[in-house]
């Protein structure tokens, strides 16, 4: 161990069984775990995602450990809660951390499930954000939408295409010279912009913008006035620190400052009563600058000139050695080339409120100005936030989501996604995804089929592209647009399991995306799969991620699972297996675990039409299973609410059950606080029970202790199940799905259901 001003060092042996996760924010081109010899350096930076093993957004130096001893799975947790950059040395048998400043300040997380881990590290760090319903929906947005009629033409070409779309977004495009909390007078005049917003909010569509940490000095801009009057920015020497961001010349806030917080609350007033927008995009906040060292505006030429792209710095600049902060004596491997910490960034010798330097509290600031914006956000009228921040430390994800930058449209990012999207889950931030069909260049037209059959079920859905990138909409290609129908379709079904595995990351810290060995610690096989993954304990998604494949090679963890798109479809691996699924371009491979209660409902174009629709329970057995057991759960809330919380009079929630056992089959709800449910008029208007033992026909229906006769609408069919052609059936019994129809339960009541499995034998039929 070394323990000095500028440079600790510390070690700790592992064995060499074990598997390790975390340590981000990274580009990991060998997938979700950690892998010997690849450098691990943590300091936030904005260097694109296109850069492999280098630091990029954020920083979160806590890993979790994984082992499976004499077939016991444990797994614990490690944070360094250290804000300082460093370099992380993972070699298999040891991890070395070489840290340029603070303390050692260690907390371990004994497990020793995954699960437990995250609830653990998130009891500490905060609970993930809850975020309103629409934030689960499908997002579209594009630096480049050069005026307000571009933003009208996507929206009218969703609902053309029919294709769900809940967000639209802009990027700076909106702002005039690129300045924050202003509009384009020209490009998007505020009456025609305040009509467009009344008319989406209507049909419960949203609208969010940009906003830069960087305020352009600029002495007739108002924020920047109120800015120097409030003295919110960071110093150099006494004075503002100058950089160069989009707008030019910039000055940045100080959000370590009280005063600060109080400021930038007041300009996001102010803004939304301009534009009443729906949540905020916090962008460069690591923070970016395109300038390095101390800068002065230059006399006598405009900068930036207006031509060619706006990141060339264009001010007068000199390099700051001369200072143990600017220079320390241990170089970290930043941007992955030893780059000085203060290259392209605030000088790391600035200061920020009560004498702290830039030096220590250079990983926070993206941390802090998420703090200050869900402040503002949640006294503005009450509602819940919706934040997306590009920089994100320890507990970020207790204020905002995240999205993974600047990536390539390109099969290897569309891979690396999957990764970080995991390791975001670890992290405490499971509100995440990255652009769809990449950031840039131009992806193909198959790649962008794929990468949506992907996205569709990332925890935070979002086609995203750049300025200089040819439009990418789903809508743009015939064929994207059918994948798009096809799996956004699907996500818009299971937004009420999505919004209620929301609600178990705020209470447990539990990710919306797993790794499927959070669900089987045991199946070692799994420990380093990163193509496929989980929504929830039970949902697998295992996409086609390669050129040129109409087939996908997935593995299937011990038991049965049902395809969602076809639950006629069962897997049933006995000790786990990897089959080969049919994957044409159109068709992304999503199945179910035996066990599970899925709820779901019937879709829509927008999450607000969708939530009112009616509810079908899936519920799956082991195939042929003439005994089993099955559980799920609902959580439904009025989403503008800022807690996500039970006892409100505004949320209920539904613990869901099923039991297979000598010859009957029942299904049943126990509801706490059904007031809301009844209210909205929810109702369950169908039933799916898969896997049963197909020896003969169900009878005897009853629901809620009464016999349903012949004179009832409702109805019961069998179907019998279909194997997988890899899967040896062998001694597997038939197994059928049975549906109940034409129900009419409310949600917010209790109810029970029971039917008797015959034991004549029958192939299909209805009775």
């Amino acid at each position: 161990m070394v323990f000095k001003d500028q440079y600790l060092e510390i070690s700790t042996k592992l064995p060499k069984d074990a598997s390790l996760y975390g340590l981000g924010e990274n580009t990991q081109p060998h997938g979700i775990k950690l892998y010997p010899g690849d450098p691990y350096t943590l300091y936030t930076t904005d260097i694109s995602a296109i850069n492999l093993n280098a630091d990029l957004y954020g920083s979160h130096p806590v890993y979790m450990d994984l082992r499976n001893v004499n077939g016991q799975p444990s797994a614990h947790s490690v944070l360094l809660l250290n804000s300082n950059g460093m370099d992380v040395f993972y070699r298999g048998t040891s991890l070395t951390y070489k840290i340029i400043g603070g303390v050692f300040d260690f907390y371990f997380f004994s497990g020793p499930s995954p699960l437990a881990v995250v609830d653990q590290y998130t009891t500490l760090i905060g609970r993930p954000s809850p975020m309103p319903y629409w934030a689960l929906g499908f997002h579209q947005c594009r630096w480049g939408y050069h005026n307000l009629s571009v933003v009208e033409d996507v929206v009218e070409n969703y609902k053309k295409a029919q294709i769900p779309l809940d967000v639209i977004w802009n990027d700076d495009d909106h702002m005039d010279g690129h300045k924050d909390f202003t509009l384009n007078p020209t490009n998007y005049p505020r009456p025609k912009l305040l009509a467009f917003l009344e008319k989406i909010h209507s049909i419960g569509m949203k609208y969010i913008v940009i906003i830069d940490p960087g305020i352009g000095v600029n002495s007739t801009y108002g924020v920047y006035q109120r800015a120097i009057a409030n003295d919110v920015f960071i110093k150099y020497h006494g004075k503002p620190f100058l950089a160069q961001v989009w707008p030019g010349a910039v000055n940045f806030p100080d959000f370590l400052n009280p005063k600060t917080v109080e400021w930038w609350g007041d300009e996001i007033r102010r803004f939304h009563e301009l534009v009443p927008v729906d949540g905020l995009w916090i962008d460069m906040n690591e923070a970016s600058n395109f300038c390095s060292g101390l800068c002065t505006i230059p006399e006598g030429k405009q900068c930036p000139s207006g031509t060619g792209p706006g990141w060339v710095c264009c001010l007068d600049c000199k390099n700051i050695t001369a200072t143990r902060w600017d220079d320390p004596p241990y170089k970290i491997n930043a941007s992955g080339i030893q780059a000085p910490i203060g290259y392209k960034t605030i000088a790391t010798s600035a200061v920020h409120y009560n004498g702290v330097l830039e030096y220590d509290a250079h990983s926070l600031y993206g941390f802090s100005q998420a703090i200050a914006t869900h402040k503002a956000l949640q006294g503005l009228e009450g509602k819940r936030p919706f934040i997306l921040s590009r920089s994100t430390y320890v507990g970020s994800g207790k204020y905002v989501a995240h999205w993974t930058g600047d990536n390539k449209g390109t099969w290897e990012d569309l891979r690396y996604s999957i990764s970080t999207m995991l390791n975001f889950g670890i992290f405490g931030v499971p509100m995440v995804g990255s652009d769809i069909c990449g950031f840039y260049p131009a992806p193909t037209e198959e790649l962008c089929n794929r990468w949506i059959e992907v996205g569709a079920f990332y925890p935070f859905s979002r086609d995203h592209a750049n300025y200089y990138s040819p439009r990418q909409e789903l809508y743009q290609w015939e064929s994207v647009a059918e994948s798009a129908r096809n799996a956004l379709g699907m996500r818009y079904k299971l937004l009420p399991y999505l919004y209620t595995l929301n609600y178990e990351a705020h209470i447990s810290g539990a990710p919306i995306a797993r790794p499927l060995f959070f669900s089987f610690p045991n199946y070692t096989e799994c420990y380093g799969l990163s193509t496929q993954f989980l929504l929830g304990s039970s949902l697998m998604v295992s996409p086609v991620l390669e050129q040129g494949k109409s087939q996908v090679k997935a593995l299937f963890p011990p038991g049965s699972w049902y395809s969602v798109f076809d639950m006629s479809q069962t897997i049933t691996s006995k000790g786990g297996q990897y089959v080969t699924l049919d994957a044409p371009l159109h068709v992304v491979n999503v199945h179910l675990y035996q066990n599970t209660i899925l709820p779901m409902q019937q879709g829509g174009l927008i999450s607000k039409q969708a939530r009112m629709t009616p509810f079908s329970l899936i519920v799956t057995f082991p195939a042929g299973a003439s005994h089993g057991e099955a559980k799920g759960n609902l959580y439904l809330d009025d989403d503008e609410l800022p807690e996500m919380k039970l006892g409100s009079g505004y949320s209920t929630y539904v613990d869901l059950y099923a039991t297979a056992s000598q010859g009957t089959v029942k299904v049943w709800s126990k509801v706490q606080e059904g007031k809301f449910a009844l209210q909205k008029g929810w109702i369950i208007e169908k039933v799916t029970v898969l896997g049963l033992d197909g020896s003969g026909p169900p009878s005897a229906l009853e629901v809620n202790g009464n016999p349903i006769v012949g004179a009832s609408k409702v109805g019961l069919s069998l179907l019998e199940q279909k194997y997988h052609g890899d899967i040896e059936v062998g001694d597997i019994k038939k197994s059928v799905m049975i549906e109940v129809k034409c129900l009419n339960i409310p949600v917010g009541k209790d109810f029970s259901m029971s039917w008797k499995i015959g034991i004549r034998s029958v192939a299909e039929g209805k009775f």
